[in-house]
């Protein structure tokens, strides 16, 4: 009887498209938030920048109002990646507007927790009944609400402290906090996960964001340099300022080729927090983006303005400039080309070993 019991439970939940995996939470899910972030916060914070150094008042009321879409944006966001039907997926809304609100600071993960809960139970009840219209919203959104209510605060707080230990860890200790926080997102841009998601989720900002924006650099203009001649300009622009993430099956295949751009990473990521101080105070999602659409250094930018205005900064200086094309695109460029070269010499790094299919 158990076992039948528990084979119809599977049935039922394979109908339903219900799949408790790292792969659709970890991976499908935090991407999609990520998105959801973008099309946001991020696309807000830089449209009212914009607005602001040009003195255009609309542009700034627009960023207001994208903004203030952050934790709907990221639910319906999630929702669509765990594939809810439109009633669920439209009920995400208030429940990510609550989870947000609610986890304050550490709002995105509180976010990607509450909505995947909430989300899947939607699911479940979705055209169940004969009033569908009314009970998958309810169950979608109290359920939602009631979890943001009795647990977003503490999944908000605990990420928030995570991210302040890191930040905190790295002004103590610049030189080999750099080194990690630089090669951990790094790695996290190229693997099939989020870093940006990640960065927000953390609210990781302040110099460990610097450092953070430099693995991620490292990660995307060292694998366009260093496969250049495999994969000419259209590779150079695909992975430079797309993903570095498009050389994972190439990773699988032979994993050595990952490690020029990450010891590239480990020398960037504390150049970054000791020589030049360079710091991510705009909003945390750029610090996962490295150079994918020159999001990490609009984000970079946007703290320079925001500090200037605040009057934590006097002025964005010629060295900012020359620091930001330094870590984000020279240094890149140059360390994981010729750390390449030995690794070509030695055959660790065959031809075509980085060859994509564009």
């Amino acid at each position: 009887m158990g076992n039948t019991n528990e084979g119809g439970i599977k049935a039922f939940l394979k109908r339903k498209d219900v799949e408790f995996s790292a792969k659709r939470y970890g991976i499908d899910a935090l991407g999609a938030m990520a998105q959801g972030l973008f099309a946001s916060l991020l696309i807000g914070t830089i449209i009212s920048t914009l607005g602001e150094q040009l003195g255009i008042e609309v542009l700034v009321q627009i960023g207001t109002y994208a903004k203030a879409a952050t934790g709907p944006a990221m639910a319906v966001s999630i929702g669509y990646a765990l594939k809810c039907p439109p009633l669920v997926l439209f009920s995400l809304l208030a429940v990510g507007g609550a989870a947000n609100t609610l986890g304050g600071a550490g709002g995105p993960l509180a976010v990607l927790v509450v909505t995947i809960i909430a989300a899947e139970l939607g699911k479940i009840v979705s055209k169940e009944t004969k009033i569908d219209i009314i009970v998958t919203p309810a169950v979608t959104i109290c359920v939602g609400v009631l979890v943001s209510m009795g647990c977003a605060p503490a999944i908000g707080q605990a990420a928030s402290a995570v991210g302040t230990a890191i930040m905190w860890a790295t002004e103590l200790q610049p030189f080999f906090m750099g080194i990690i926080v630089s090669v951990i997102v790094g790695v996290a841009l190229t693997l099939p996960i989020s870093s940006a998601a990640i960065c927000a989720a953390l609210s990781l900002t302040g110099l460990a964001g610097g450092a953070a924006v430099a693995g991620c650099c490292a990660q995307m203009v060292g694998f366009a340099v260093m496969s250049f001649r495999e994969n000419k300009w259209g590779g150079l622009l695909a992975q430079g300022i797309g993903t570095s993430m498009l050389q994972m099956g190439n990773i699988v295949k032979n994993p050595r080729i990952w490690l020029p751009p990450t010891i590239a990473s480990a020398i960037t990521g504390p150049i970054a927090t000791c020589l030049f101080n360079f710091k991510m105070n705009g909003a945390a999602v750029a610090s996962g983006m490295g150079t994918c659409g020159f999001v990490g250094q609009i984000g970079v930018y946007t703290g320079w303005v925001k500090d200037v205005a605040e009057g934590t900064k006097a002025a964005i200086t010629p060295l900012d400039w020359i620091a930001m094309l330094l870590i984000c695109f020279v240094l890149p460029a140059v360390l994981t080309w010729l750390i390449a070269i030995p690794f070509r010499k030695k055959g660790w790094i065959k031809e075509n070993d980085l060859k994509l299919d564009l």
